[in-house]
C-alpha cells in the first residue's frame, strides 16, 4: 500500500502481528510527538525559557474493547534541555503544552494522555 508522505511496508501484518513496516498507530505517534515538541518549545519560549532541545516519543496504545480495537491511551515521553528553568515551572509548562497541542486536543475525548517530562541537566 502507498500513502502520501510514507512509502514502505504498511499492512495488516505490520499492525496486528510481527511484520515489517509501520501502522496507523506509529504514524499517529510520530505526528503527536512532533506536535507536542513544537507546542512545548513554544510554551517554554513564551515563558522566557528558550530550549536548546526538546525530544519527544509518543507511545500510542491500541487496545481491544468490546467494540473492537481502540486507541485509549497515549504516553508522551519528552526530554528537554532548557537553561535556567526550575523543575516546577518545567513540569507545569509540559502540562500546558499537552493541552495546547492540536493533536492532543484531537485525541483527548477518546484517550488518556499523559506526559513524562525530564529536564536534562545542562
Amino acid at each position: 500500500m502507498k500513502m502520501a508522505g510514507w512509502e514502505g511496508p504498511y499492512s495488516f501484518v505490520s499492525r496486528f502481528e510481527e511484520g515489517d513496516g509501520t501502522n496507523p498507530e506509529e504514524l499517529l505517534a510520530a505526528a503527536h510527538a512532533g506536535c507536542f515538541s513544537m507546542a512545548f518549545s513554544n510554551e517554554l519560549a513564551k515563558a522566557g525559557h528558550t530550549p536548546n532541545s526538546v525530544n519527544t516519543t509518543a507511545h500510542v496504545h491500541l487496545n481491544m474493547t468490546d467494540d473492537g480495537p481502540s486507541i485509549n491511551e497515549i504516553r508522551l515521553v519528552t526530554v528537554a534541555d532548557v537553561p535556567g528553568i526550575d523543575e516546577d515551572t518545567f513540569q507545569k509548562t509540559a502540562e500546558a503544552a499537552k493541552n495546547a497541542c492540536p493533536v492532543s486536543q484531537l485525541f483527548k475525548k477518546s484517550a488518556e494522555i499523559s506526559v513524562d517530562a525530564t529536564l536534562q541537566a545542562g
